[in-house]
């Protein structure tokens, strides 16, 4: 081998997180695409039994995603991405048998098929003990997926400040967390029609069962860099080319092996600055993953297959976010500045998009396709911002704190998730059964207008605090 020759082994390891990106998402989306018709009908959720589910799951995701980053950092990357897409695909499948605990609670009759538990359940009159149980059963199978799912961004941020330079991270983490794009893109088109054919619980067994395949691959791809036979020391070099550089600083000081508390980091206004601009993003991207179908349904009347293909569309339309990684690494390699100037800047832009969320609902009249392509842009810039606010961290933070740091800010992004996903649901039930009227709009689609105007600002509230917390580049060493 030609050791001069650069190995390019470091992508095979970012295709690996777009995959397990790719199934976190799909994961996630089986019970929005689900819902509305498949599961209504056998268990009589309203929006707010929906809501309670998905808000719940954003606090679990949130408290989870603190201690996932520690728990992370703790194993290191290989075991602990292994822990956690197992606890996730555990609980993506323990999805389907809601239906046959549901049944055995009500009526005693655990040996039940899926087919069986449907047919307990219409003998059970009483539709209020059907709906507080099969709620409690579904919260229960969110929570395993939550502490598994909150594994994800830590680890794979992680992976990604070992196996790549700090100018090529947020296109790298642009490219695998289009994996998040990808996988709701690849929802639509996949799970109504497994649950048409199959069952709404085999659409959660098939999808889940596809993390437990990544697991087997992963134990044999991923090793550190320095110790991997297939990354030579052209691309070693080429990796650690910040380590090497900072070396030559004169206030640099060598990075110990002591771990970084949540005390340690809680005292730097980066670790709040990434923290906020989380907290006021977060909630927009999932407020559209998890609402989306259900906006097409209750304002167009579409059902989940006739919703397939404008979904497919939008999410096709967020894959431009790719750009957003590639954004910083030109103004750093073509405008001279430092990656944390480049990113800031880039996010700025990104910022402006989801603007256009405030012009959806009043032009939704002339044809749902005006709404669905909104919500695509602003969904593309989301992804691009959410590829470089995770960057910051590896920016700024040394290595055995990134797992933490993004698992703190994890928490605040789901924290304001819950906020958004509960109040969502308890205004459009309020205002669908009040038929409120809201800047000429009325019934759900008002209470749709109000969180789209709220969505449309978050982007710019997050830059500028985060940037007045952190005004310039500021590496932090020797924690």
């Amino acid at each position: 081998m030609n050791e001069k020759k650069v190995t390019n082994y470091r992508w095979t390891i970012c295709a690996m997180l777009f995959f397990a990106t790719t199934i976190n998402y799909l994961d996630r989306q089986v019970l929005s695409l689900t819902w509305k018709d498949f599961i209504v009908p056998e268990f009589h959720w309203t929006n707010s039994d929906y809501g309670n589910i998905t808000s719940l799951f954003s606090i679990f995701y949130a408290v989870s995603m603190l201690f996932a980053g520690r728990f992370v950092d703790w194993l290191d990357t290989k075991k602990g991405f292994l822990w956690a897409i197992g606890v996730w695909s555990f609980g993506a499948c323990l999805h389907a048998f809601c239906g046959i605990a549901t049944a055995g609670v009500l009526t005693g009759n655990w040996l039940v098929g899926f087919e069986g538990a449907k047919e307990s359940l219409l003998l059970v009159k009483d539709t209020g003990t059907i709906i507080t149980v099969s709620v409690t059963l579904f919260i229960f199978a969110r929570f395993v997926l939550a502490v598994g799912e909150a594994g994800n961004f830590p680890a794979a941020i992680k992976a990604t400040a070992e196996y790549f330079p700090k100018k090529d991270r947020a296109f790298s983490t642009s490219i695998f967390n289009a994996g998040a794009t990808v996988g709701a893109l690849a929802a639509p088109i996949t799970v109504p029609f497994i649950a048409a054919k199959w069952g709404w619980e085999m659409a959660f067994i098939i999808i889940g069962a596809l993390g437990f395949v990544w697991m087997g691959f992963w134990i044999f791809v991923y090793r550190k860099p320095e110790l991997h036979p297939r990354v030579n020391a052209a691309e070693l070099e080429y990796i650690q080319q910040d380590l090497i550089s900072d070396r030559k600083l004169v206030d640099y000081v060598e990075e110990t092996t002591t771990k970084a508390s949540f005390v340690d980091c809680l005292k730097f206004k980066q670790t709040w600055a990434f923290a906020f601009g989380k907290f006021m993003t977060d909630g927009v991207w999932w407020f559209f993953l998890f609402w989306t179908p259900a906006y097409l349904s209750s304002v167009y009347g579409m059902d989940s297959t006739q919703s397939a293909f404008p979904l497919f569309v939008l999410y096709m339309i967020t894959l431009l976010s790719i750009i957003g990684g590639w954004l910083p690494t030109y103004f750093v390699e073509k405008k001279g500045m430092n990656p944390y100037e480049g990113r800031m800047k880039a996010m700025l832009i990104f910022a402006f998009f989801p603007l256009l969320t405030l012009i959806a609902q009043p032009l939704g009249y002339i044809t749902y396709w005006i709404p669905v392509l909104v919500i695509g842009i602003a969904g593309a810039a989301h992804q691009a911002w959410s590829a470089n606010i995770f960057t910051t961290v590896g920016d700024m933070f040394p290595k055995k704190a990134i797992a933490t740091v993004t698992g703190i800010g994890g928490m605040a992004g789901g924290i304001s998730s819950f906020i958004i996903n509960k109040s969502s649901g308890v205004l459009f039930d309020y205002a669908g059964r009040t038929q409120m009227t809201f800047m000429g709009f009325k019934g759900e689609e008002a209470g749709y207008f109000i969180i789209f105007s709220i969505c449309s600002v978050c982007y710019l509230i997050g830059w500028s605090v985060m940037k007045s917390l952190v005004p310039k580049y500021k590496p932090i060493t020797g924690l």
